[in-house]
């Protein structure tokens, strides 16, 4: 499946599980029910998943995790703030880049609508 398939199927779950459950609750629950969600369309979900980085050929397994990552090929990154910021996108940009993904989604859930809480993140490569 292509990146941009699996992008739209994620962008759909996440506004079932928003308008399900609403805005301002944790992080960890709008990851279970995107998770559930995904799954049911049976998609390959992994939570958590353990990012790590290669310092001076050095592996430095401590250093990130990814909210959520799909089909092996696009990275999640959930949020549930007032208000997206930078770091945000940076944060999002820095983990596509130690994957050596392509495609990346930043979903802020603590919101009224989700319709402009969705940014689309692309690494250059």
């Amino acid at each position: 499946m292509h990146e941009n398939e699996i992008a739209g199927h994620v962008m759909r779950a996440a506004f079932r599980a928003h308008t399900v459950l609403g805005p301002g609750l944790y992080e960890s629950v709008y990851e279970a029910a995107l998770a559930h969600e995904l799954r049911k369309l049976g998609l390959a979900v992994e939570t958590q998943v353990a990012l790590p980085v290669v310092y001076e050929g050095i592996k430095l397994e401590v250093a990130f995790r990814l909210d959520m990552l799909v089909e092996q090929k696009v990275i999640i990154e959930l949020k549930s703030v007032t208000e997206l910021t930078p770091i945000h996108s940076k944060q999002l940009l820095n983990y596509l880049h130690l994957s050596q993904l392509k495609l990346g989604l930043l979903v802020n859930f603590n919101v009224p609508s989700l319709r402009d809480h969705i940014v689309r993140l692309v690494n250059g490569l």
